[in-house]
């Protein structure tokens, strides 16, 4: 696999960019949508940690290349996702790290990430699989992943804090190389049913 480096990707009106400090007011704004940081089951930033989010982001690089989710039209941040536990080796990358504000949530806002993300991870960087995974109660991140056509993996146990301090369990998935053209042709269905192809 070929080494991840900071890129901007953009189709269907949506723009992902290398996350940056100057995308903090923005992402609090997407944040404050819907008050995300009150989720459970998510790990969104609350509006004054979101400088924090951002630098911590910014620590992770070589394991972690973190996006902004922009509107293009508008220029509007609307979410964030990254690549992550990226391993160069054995050619696996995951994507996760994802939420979008909630009145972008239910739209083609992620069917359009997804594709952005996986066009990249396989057919550039020659990703071998990509993972994806959630907590064990997110039922609506685990069928947004499912409708993706990513197969489940199995459930680690006991296996990350939530921020109320409980653990919770991981539920994994992925998408292997050979799975990807299959996929691909389903979020393309997909999107074009939403009127964007």
């Amino acid at each position: 696999m070929k080494e991840i480096a900071p890129v901007t990707l953009e189709l269907h009106g949506v723009r992902l960019e290398p996350l940056a400090p100057h995308h903090a007011e923005g992402l609090r704004a997407a944040a404050t949508d819907g008050e995300l940081w009150t989720l459970r089951v998510t790990s969104v930033p609350e509006p004054h940690d979101v400088d924090g989010y951002i630098f911590k982001a910014y620590e992770m690089r070589g394991s972690r290349l973190a996006f902004a989710v922009v509107d293009a039209t508008s220029g509007a941040v609307i979410g964030t996702t990254s690549y992550h536990d990226i391993v160069p080796a054995i050619g696996r990358l995951e994507i996760g790290y994802t939420w979008y504000a909630k009145s972008r949530q239910r739209t083609h806002v992620n069917a359009t990430c997804k594709l952005l993300l996986l066009t990249h991870a396989f057919e550039t960087l020659g990703a071998a699989l990509v993972g994806l995974r959630t907590d064990n109660f997110n039922h609506a991140s685990q069928a947004a992943i499912e409708r993706l056509g990513a197969k489940k993996d199995g459930v680690l146990r006991h296996h990350a804090v939530r921020r109320d301090g409980t653990v919770r369990d991981t539920v994994m998935y992925s998408i292997a190389a050979g799975e990807w053209p299959e996929t691909k042709a389903q979020l393309l269905y997909r999107l074009a049913r939403h009127g964007r192809s």
